[in-house]
């Protein structure tokens, strides 16, 4: 049940991504980055050396997102992450502990996020429940007060949270942006698989240079 060690694998990239079926255009004054469970203990799954080894895939994904990160929030684009408590009870974690086991335990090399995209200071961290972003948590009241209806998806697990996080967007009226090359996920196979679906339910998938040319035009 626990998590698998995940190979490195090329990212998608703009000409790999699927067509959407949603015509959504991006805008900075309306859209929120969400940095999914990029925390210590899910990064693991990729190995110990995994932001010094040559073709990781979540460290290149991680440089994405940190990309994404200066701009946004040069850009005023208001930025939510999402990190995972550890030592939950079984009534809290729910159902997740018949498929993944007990999962983190409450030290700083499992419930931290990862150094480099480290939240600064106007950052909102949300208390990840359940896969989706938005369960349990604040996340859509809290865009609506800034005037937030589209959301900007990086991070990890692409097939999983992330997925979840775009689908439960879709169903609340805000429109997912799903970035192809700042997610990671168990492998290839299985990050396309999600990328399709949300270019035919629920949004439109992206690459970081088309996301970062939205938001740069608003940073100056």
């Amino acid at each position: 049940m626990a998590l698998p060690k995940i190979p490195d694998y090329p990212l998608p990239t703009a000409e790999d991504l699927p067509r959407p079926r949603a015509p959504f255009a991006l805008e900075t004054g309306r859209a929120a980055l969400l940095v999914h469970d990029m925390q210590r203990y899910f990064c693991a799954a990729y190995g110990e050396d995994a932001f010094s080894r040559e073709g990781s895939t979540i460290a290149a994904a991680a440089a994405n997102i940190a990309r994404l990160l200066e701009v946004a929030r040069a850009a005023g684009v208001p930025v939510f992450y999402t990190a995972q408590k550890g030592n939950q009870f079984r009534p809290d974690r729910g159902l997740q502990a018949d498929l993944w086991g007990p999962g983190m335990s409450a030290t700083p090399e499992h419930e931290e996020i990862i150094p480099a995209l480290a939240p600064a200071e106007g950052d909102i961290t949300l208390v990840k429940h359940r896969y989706s972003a938005f369960q349990r948590s604040n996340l859509e009241t809290l865009m609506r007060a800034r005037g937030r209806d589209q959301l900007i998806v990086t991070g990890i697990y692409a097939h999983i949270g992330c997925l979840a996080t775009a689908a439960e967007a879709f169903q609340r009226d805000i429109e997912p942006f799903f970035v192809a090359d700042a997610l990671a996920d168990f492998s290839r196979e299985k990050q396309d698989t999600a990328l399709a679906w949300v270019a035919g339910c629920s949004g439109v998938p992206m690459v970081t240079d088309a996301v970062l040319g939205k938001l740069e035009s608003a940073a100056g």
